[in-house]
């Protein structure tokens, strides 16, 4: 995998997912989205974005975004992540 080439993908990713509201995003519990996004170099990635409380419940979210270009790096995918509060504002930022 390309590591630069995956970063600056799942950061990119990452970014039109905290664009969205808290409960846009509170919207993914339970479930994850997953795509595909091919590369300039042409490699397929692999995107899995999925929410969860970070604490408690109707409390801080964290989302995280894990790319991996489906060989072994799927064992251990670059994750990306962001915590966000019911108001909307990002925590640790």
């Amino acid at each position: 995998m390309n590591n630069v080439e995956a970063r600056r993908i799942v950061v990119a990713e990452s970014a039109k997912y905290r664009a969205k509201g808290y409960s846009d995003l509170v919207a993914l519990l339970g479930h994850q989205d997953t795509y595909e996004v091919t590369g300039a170099s042409g490699t397929v990635y692999q995107l899995e974005i999925l929410a969860f409380w970070d604490d408690k419940p109707d409390g801080v979210l964290r989302v995280r975004a894990a790319i991996d270009d489906r060989g072994l790096r799927a064992y251990v995918p670059m994750i990306e992540d962001f915590l966000i509060t019911p108001a909307g504002r990002f925590v640790g930022e």
